[in-house]
């Protein structure tokens, strides 16, 4: 149940017009009353004797009553009410409930309080109703509607549970401002899927995403497409900025601009600069190998990339609120740079991942920056690095990546679970299920391909590594050897091995170091993490057969999709293992 209080109006009859009409796109089917402050109100919806006027005059009865000097500005208070698409049908007696409880909890009609605001509740959808409120009491004073948004929020998680509806998760004040219904209607006339603001919100954050700089932030912006607006001081110093699409026009054909802080509350300039503001302290050694110097290609970022989410994990895991906090946010900069820059089979599922993390990058937890700078670079050389193929080294470092971040993202839900942030938790996790299936997509063809070559092992080289892995990872090892992702393994390990490393030493290390309870497939967790540790290809197509092979007289098997990093398939193949 989602309670929304609109904007505050002058007019209570045009809102009467607009809840007993068609709507805008004749979406209203019978509008009728519910509930009102005395049980008796005029309805215009089924009563043939009653208009809308006559209404209109009952409830601004109180407000007409108060010298005209006293009387609100805007004295029409209005509240939606509305119930998600999977939730049951309530009756007009059920809504009329919610409706009395509602405006109970507002403070603009409480019975056990005594005198209250005149008010009414129309229903012309299953879903929703409207109540419009007057703000003038019965006995003149006005209503206390200090933090009335917050009681009417708690007042719907109660009722939640009493009507059996789906339970939404209590909010923080740290959401992003969401499109007002005006907006939204906007974009429906204007053939777009999405609102201005969002669109706007979206690119601003991927601008920042690992930038330095104003000015960094602000080119990104233009090369966007964005106009820009900036305020500054007398002395020249910059205060703020808007934003706004070109072709996103008022009724006087203007751009209409967007203040950073309207779009979300991290992307007003301060907290944006907070960012990069902390960049100057010593980053702790653990992640000096992490950061790298410059820009390079689009498969060497990426692997950058995984190496600092490999580090961040523990931080979060472990490490002081605020500076998890910090790692958290630069985290969704990460994402929102692979998703500016993915190639078009996985840009979908990254954006999409990128959304949704984007409300669990914030939180009460005010983060402190500096120490989540291997992080920011990791964003800043994504972007840097440029579009990435879907193929080659550019799409097996993708997946590297992406398997990597599930286990980052996973451990920021987790956090924000055990902080009780219900909220950024939830969406935490539906990032994780989005970047589930992009891994999936990215992964298909690397893993395909050591799949293949771990498939044409000799027996004895099969035997040899099967043995290695019993002995490195006991507790691990059953459960490896009954996974598809077994052969990719064994490839790499021989690949590790022929490489110079002791592959025992570098898969006890390897899992040792972070946990792997949320995977399923584990041994396409260790193939990642195998080869970015011994800096392995990502891509092995182009390595000589030879550095897999023992010899070439082996079996050939199917190429097998790649498991993704936490859910079984159920009835996937399992190939005939060599034990």
């Amino acid at each position: 149940m989602i309670p929304r209080i609109q904007k505050r109006g002058q007019r209570t009859i045009g809102l009467l017009y607009y809840l007993y009409g068609p709507g805008e796109f004749e979406e209203h089917t019978d509008p009728h009353l519910v509930a009102s402050w005395d049980y008796n109100a005029p309805d215009p919806g089924r009563d043939s004797t009653a208009t809308l006027k006559q209404l209109q005059r009952l409830l601004d009865q109180p407000v007409e009553n108060i010298d005209p000097s006293q009387r609100p500005k805007k004295h029409v208070w209005h509240l939606s009410v509305r119930n998600g698409a999977e939730d049951r049908i309530l009756s007009d007696e059920e809504w009329g409930d919610v409706a009395r409880r509602m405006v109970a909890a507002a403070g603009i009609d409480d019975p056990e309080a005594g005198a209250g605001c005149r008010w009414a509740a129309v229903r012309h959808a299953d879903d929703h109703i409207h109540i419009v409120a007057t703000l003038v009491r019965e006995d003149g004073y006005k209503p206390d509607l200090d933090n009335d948004a917050m009681r009417v929020q708690a007042q719907a998680r109660v009722l939640e549970a009493e009507l059996g509806l789906r339970r939404l998760n209590k909010g923080d004040g740290t959401a992003a401002k969401r499109p007002t219904s005006a907006e939204r209607h906007k974009a429906e006339r204007q053939g777009r899927e999405r609102t201005a603001r969002e669109e706007l919100r979206e690119t601003v954050r991927r601008a920042v995403a690992g930038a330095r700089g104003d000015e960094e932030v602000f080119d990104r912006l233009a090369a966007a497409g964005l106009l820009i607006r900036k305020r500054t001081a007398p002395s020249g110093d910059l205060l703020g900025y808007k934003v706004a699409l070109p072709d996103d026009l008022n009724k006087d054909g203007e751009p209409v601009f967007y203040p950073g802080v309207r779009l979300a509350p991290d992307l007003s300039l301060p907290r944006i600069r907070e960012r990069w503001t902390g960049e100057a302290q010593d980053v702790p050694a653990a992640h000096k190998d992490a950061i790298r110097t410059g820009p390079g290609s689009p498969a060497a970022a990426r692997r950058g990339t995984a190496s600092a989410v490999w580090q961040a994990m523990l931080v979060i895991k472990h490490g002081d609120d605020a500076v998890s906090a910090a790692h958290i946010a630069s985290a969704g900069e990460v994402l929102d740079a692979l998703a500016k820059t993915s190639a078009a089979h996985t840009r979908r599922e990254l954006c999409d991942a990128a959304t949704a993390f984007e409300r669990a990058s914030r939180s009460h937890i005010r983060a402190v920056r500096g120490h989540d700078r291997a992080l920011r670079h990791a964003a800043r050389d994504v972007v840097q690095g440029g579009p990435a193929l879907g193929r080659g080294e550019d799409g097996a470092t993708t997946a590297m990546a992406i398997d990597m971040l599930f286990f980052l993202i996973t451990a920021a839900a987790h956090w924000h679970a055990r902080k009780g942030h219900a909220q950024q938790a939830e969406a935490a996790a539906r990032a994780a299920e989005h970047l589930r299936t992009a891994y999936q997509a990215a992964a298909a063809q690397p893993l395909g391909v050591l799949y293949q070559r771990g498939r044409r092992l000799s027996r004895p080289m099969l035997q040899r590594q099967t043995v290695l892995l019993r002995e490195a990872l006991p507790e691990l090892a059953e459960q490896i050897l009954a996974e598809p992702g077994w052969y990719a393994l064994a490839a790499t390990i021989t690949e590790a091995e022929a490489s110079g490393h002791d592959p025992a030493a570098l898969l006890s290390d390897v899992a040792t170091q972070r946990e792997l309870g949320t995977a399923d497939s584990v041994s396409d967790v260790l193939v990642w993490r195998l080869r970015r540790t011994a800096d392995l290809p990502a891509d092995a197509s182009q390595l000589p057969e030879t550095s897999t092979a023992g010899n070439r007289s082996t079996t050939r098997g199917t190429t097998t999709r790649p498991s993704t990093p936490g859910r079984r398939r159920s009835g996937e193949e399992t190939p005939r293992q060599t034990r």
